[in-house]
């Protein structure tokens, strides 16, 4: 799980670095093309691309894969006008968003604890986009949408039954990812790519298939409730590679809003291994 996440802040960092001289849509198209041929060679190699699940999994599937089309818009919006460690730090609101999404739409219980946890991480986020008198940033709030639409993809992963393969299920959102921007990219001019991007792309096409693979590989061999902790060390990652790539590094409410989002979240995981243990 360290190794997927270190993955994805590494892509997340090239992708602005890259950014800043290629449009939006071209950008995720030309990474998608790699990253998504390689990940159908992983799943043919594990076998999973003859998949035989029920029509419910494959809608599941699409919804998971509409939404990642947005949230990978939203997000990298965001990316290119905010500082790495911060638009990561409001992603780490996630286990929250799920926790409170799961028990509203499919009455999941959630105790006064875990509900308490989940408002003061909610307030930590506050801290870290910090509306001005004149409310939120663009930029702030495409990251926002980014969690919510993200916390959408997650409930329908949820609901999916075992018969869809996780990889599987990465190959359908890659895909749809790499589609819309290929689509979306026709809407805008394309640039001439000078070597150096075209070298930058295919690094982060070839860090997201591995922290795909990572991905997969904790989910497989590892217990969710042990490996979901880890999720947080993207922040480190970004905190660090922020500082050495970019020069920036989050001022004093900005790292308190995270340690709240990060502490909130870690709460929250062990308030939910704690009720999975007691039924």
């Amino acid at each position: 799980m360290v190794g997927a996440m270190l993955g994805f802040t590494v892509n997340d960092a090239i992708m602005k670095v890259v950014g800043a001289n290629i449009p939006l849509f071209q950008m995720v198209f030309l990474r998608g093309i790699p990253a998504t041929l390689f990940l159908v060679l992983l799943a043919w190699c594990l076998g999973n691309l003859r998949v035989q699940a029920p029509a419910k999994d494959w809608a599941l599937a699409c919804l998971r894969a509409a939404m990642e089309v947005g949230a990978a818009y939203f997000f990298i919006f965001a990316l290119l006008r905010m500082e790495l460690a911060n638009v990561t730090a409001v992603l780490q609101v996630l286990p929250l968003s799920v926790a409170l999404a799961a028990a509203l739409v499919f009455r999941e219980p959630l105790g006064w604890r875990r509900l308490l946890a989940i408002l003061i991480g909610f307030c930590g986020v506050m801290l870290i986009v910090r509306p001005g008198p004149d409310g939120f940033t663009q930029q702030s709030i495409y990251a926002l949408i980014a969690v919510a639409l993200v916390t959408i993809r997650d409930l329908a992963a949820r609901r999916m039954s075992k018969a869809m393969p996780s990889i599987m299920g990465a190959v359908i959102s890659s895909a749809a990812v790499c589609g819309a921007a290929g689509l979306a990219s026709t809407t805008e001019p394309w640039v001439a790519v000078s070597a150096l991007n075209l070298g930058h792309l295919a690094a982060a096409a070839m860090v997201v298939a591995l922290a795909y693979i990572c991905s997969v590989m904790a989910m497989r061999v590892g217990e969710i409730t042990f490996i979901a902790p880890f999720r947080y060390s993207g922040l480190i990652a970004a905190l660090l590679i922020g500082f050495v790539v970019f020069g920036d590094w989050p001022d004093a409410l900005t790292l308190l809003g995270a340690a709240i989002v990060v502490a909130t979240g870690l709460f929250t995981l062990y308030r939910e291994s704690v009720a999975r243990s007691k039924s």
